[in-house]
C-alpha cells in the first residue's frame, strides 16, 4: 500500500524518466493531465485519477519503451492494489478504465486512431485493439466509463514539452481531500 508521501517519493525517484515515445517525462505527463482536468473543472477525485492514471508505469521497470519489445505493462491495473487504501471507486475506476477508454474512442470516433502517437498505437494493439460494436457498447455502459473517457482525452493532450503546470504538491493536496476507501 502506498501513502501520499510514498507517491510523492515515487514521482521524485522515477518521474524524471521519459514518457514512452513522447517529449515529456512521466511527471510532466502526470502534471499536465491533472492540470487539464483541473482546467475543465473536474473535482478532486477526477483530478487525482488524472494525476495517477499512469502510476503503474513507475512501480515496475520494463525499460524505456516496453511496447517496442511487445510488452503490455498493464499499467492501468498495476498501481490499483497499492492505491486501494487511499482512494475510492471513482479514482480507481477512472485509472483502471482509461486504457479501455482509448479502445472505445478508437471504435467510436473516426479520427481518433489517426491522432494517436506511435507508442499509443503499439500499446493499443497489445491491449486488445479497437473495440468492436458490442465491446464498445458494453464499455460505455459501465459505471465510470464516461469519466474514464474524459481522463483519456486529457491524457492524449498531456504530451507537450515545457507546458507550465502547478507543482506536484498542489495536486497531492487535492488528492488528500479525496474520500478514502
Amino acid at each position: 500500500m502506498l501513502s501520499l508521501i510514498d507517491i510523492e517519493g515515487l514521482f521524485r525517484r522515477r518521474g524524471g524518466e521519459m514518457y514512452s515515445g513522447e517529449p515529456v517525462t512521466q511527471l510532466e505527463h502526470a502534471l499536465q493531465t491533472a492540470a487539464l482536468a483541473e482546467a475543465e473543472g473536474a473535482d478532486d477525485e477526477l483530478v487525482t485519477a488524472a494525476l495517477l492514471h499512469d502510476l503503474g508505469h513507475l512501480v515496475h521497470d520494463l525499460g524505456a519503451t516496453p511496447t517496442l519489445n511487445g510488452i503490455d505493462d498493464v499499467h492501468q491495473y498495476t498501481a490499483l492494489p497499492l492505491l486501494r487504501r487511499l482512494f475510492g471507486p471513482r479514482v480507481l475506476g477512472a485509472i483502471g478504465l482509461h486504457v479501455d477508454a482509448k479502445r472505445w474512442l478508437c471504435a467510436t470516433r473516426a479520427d481518433y486512431l489517426q491522432a494517436l502517437s506511435a507508442d499509443s498505437v503499439r500499446s493499443l494493439a497489445l491491449q486488445g485493439g479497437v473495440f468492436d460494436a458490442e465491446q464498445a457498447a458494453a464499455f460505455i455502459a459501465r459505471p465510470g466509463a464516461d469519466e474514464a473517457v474524459r481522463l483519456r482525452l486529457w491524457d492524449d493532450q498531456a504530451k507537450t514539452a515545457d507546458r507550465p503546470t502547478p507543482p506536484l504538491s498542489h495536486f497531492l493536496q487535492r488528492a488528500a481531500r479525496c474520500p478514502r476507501r
